[in-house]
């Protein structure tokens, strides 16, 4: 079933996470901005699979469902469904220990800003290219 009026929330609610991406990136808080960009991720794949009248499960790496369901996706994402499903599955790799941490691991100390830049470029061009075929909202 579609709903696009969902699928546009989770679109806008990704654009607006990108915004605050930049105060966490300006405040040097690399773990935060990985953490945050996984979830930018997964609101505007989200959107997509909504859109697309996928059945959305509550999960945060939708990669296996990006290349299940490969054929209702719209056409113009088909070159780019590899580089959606890795965007997921690397993000959602980082989410609980970017969040976290562990016994031997203070996130605040382990990722740096090279970990914030690719995370960040790879929330920017998820949203991209999510939000170039989807309807607009009647």
């Amino acid at each position: 079933m579609r709903n696009l009026d969902l699928a546009h929330d989770y679109l806008k609610r990704a654009r607006v996470r990108l915004g605050a991406l930049e105060v966490l990136y300006e405040g040097e808080s690399w773990a935060d901005v990985v953490r945050e960009s996984q979830e930018v991720v997964e609101l505007a794949l989200k959107a997509l699979l909504r859109a697309s009248g996928v059945d959305v499960p509550r999960v945060h790496d939708v990669a296996p469902i990006l290349h299940a369901e490969r054929a209702r996706l719209p056409e113009p994402l088909a070159p780019h469904i590899d580089e959606l499903a890795d965007a997921s599955r690397q993000l959602r790799r980082d989410r609980e220990l970017a969040f976290n941490g562990a016994e031997d691991l203070t996130p605040g100390e382990f990722y740096t800003r090279v970990d914030a830049d690719r995370a960040l470029a790879s929330a920017r061009r998820v949203v991209d290219l999510v939000s170039r075929p989807l309807p607009d909202p009647t």
